[in-house]
């Protein structure tokens, strides 16, 4: 009868399906009670094999899971000078949206004595920092950080205008003042560099009612994918004050950067590619501090963003059948020549993008904080 007994159990082991529809061979026999038996199934080495004998029959669904996300490559941003003539600036700084200036006179003590005082900032209480700025002063102010543990967490950041004036008469932040201010007149020269170079009158000039400033000081972020705030800018200019890369969101996606110590990484903004009908790649938003996870000291960044006043009006300032030529033809001379009736071989010319009104535009991208889609798509002439 044991014999007829055992070879019952053997069958019904060898025709019980697996999970996935195929035979399995019969399971091992009993493990004998002799500890010491080298067959023995739970010896180290016998777990160890059932264990990988599992793992590899696992199905896709439930494999291990590989790395979640792949680093992009890490470019290094052209360089250039403000000696260089403002074609050769056009030249390198349009062609991606972001280049680093090698060439400059701000000191990188300054920007040392700047961080100084903004890592201050974050050491204060959470009461001290909401009375720090005006309110109902957008979109300068304080920017409480997300609680919520996250890859795409939002960190605390302040925003102050190029003086860094605060409603505290105890905190003085000088060198975070004269550096904003020196990265501003940097701003500037570019700006001047770009306009002149496509043939257009410089809007914004040297003029402090038609610019605004925004000292963006936030905390570094450990996962690029999200813009953290952003707003409408014409050019930013960010001092790299360490070997430290930024991920920064271009017109071809998301970029990696690494500018060199002590240069200045500018970053074209969505109005200047608007006033350059297109001419001008962008980058979205500010650049964004990677910190890596062996890395836990406190890094911030302090972006420099040059835009407009809150009531203003963006409109393209370079026909279409322009853009292509860099030495444009001077305006006075395109004047004269259609008084003289010399027009007429002349192509009617369009613009890219329509008119639109600046506030309603930067509380959009504010406040979505998208990036699958360009807000400019809705303002593009189809």
């Amino acid at each position: 009868m044991a014999s007829s007994s055992s070879s019952a159990q053997n069958q019904q082991h060898q025709s019980f399906p697996n999970l996935y529809g195929s035979a399995t061979s019969a399971p091992p026999p009993t493990p004998s009670n002799n500890l010491n038996n080298d067959n023995n199934m739970f010896s180290p080495s016998a777990a160890a094999d059932t264990l990988s004998h599992i793992l590899n029959r696992l199905p896709p669904s439930l494999s291990l899971p590989t790395k979640r996300r792949s680093s992009p490559t890490i470019t290094f941003p052209p360089s250039f000078s403000l000696s260089l003539s403002s074609n050769e600036v056009l030249s390198t700084v349009s062609n991606l949206g972001f280049a680093q200036l090698t060439d400059h006179s701000l000191p990188s003590e300054l920007a040392n004595s700047a961080e100084s005082e903004a890592l201050a900032l974050f050491e204060l209480s959470r009461t001290q920092k909401e009375s720090l700025l005006a309110k109902n002063n957008w979109p300068f102010g304080y920017e409480p950080g997300d609680d919520e543990d996250g890859e795409n967490r939002v960190k605390d950041s302040f925003r102050f205008d190029s003086s860094c004036t605060t409603e505290s008469t105890d905190l003085e932040l000088t060198y975070l003042r004269e550096f904003a201010r020196a990265l501003e007149k940097l701003g500037l020269k570019i700006i001047d560099s770009l306009t002149d170079a496509m043939g257009l009158e410089n809007p914004v000039g040297y003029d402090p009612t038609r610019l605004r400033s925004i000292m963006w000081v936030s905390e570094c972020v450990d996962q690029p994918g999200n813009l953290c705030g952003s707003y409408p800018f014409i050019v930013g200019l960010q001092y790299q004050l360490r070997s430290q890369k930024y991920s920064l969101l271009s017109d071809s996606g998301w970029v990696s950067v690494l500018p060199h110590v002590d240069s200045i990484l500018v970053t074209v903004g969505d109005i200047a590619q608007v006033w350059s009908n297109g001419k001008l790649k962008k980058v979205r938003g500010k650049p964004m501090c990677m910190v890596g996870d062996e890395n836990d000291t406190h890094y911030i960044t302090m972006s420099l963003l040059i835009t407009l006043p809150i009531e203003s009006n963006v409109v393209p300032l370079l026909p279409k059948a322009t853009i292509g030529n860099i030495n444009i033809k001077d305006q006075k001379e395109k004047d004269e020549e259609e008084e003289e009736g010399n027009n007429g071989d002349n192509e009617e010319l369009e613009n890219v993008f329509n008119s639109f009104d600046f506030e309603d535009y930067a509380w959009r991208v504010y406040n979505e904080r998208l990036y699958l889609k360009d807000p400019l798509d809705r303002y593009r002439v189809t």
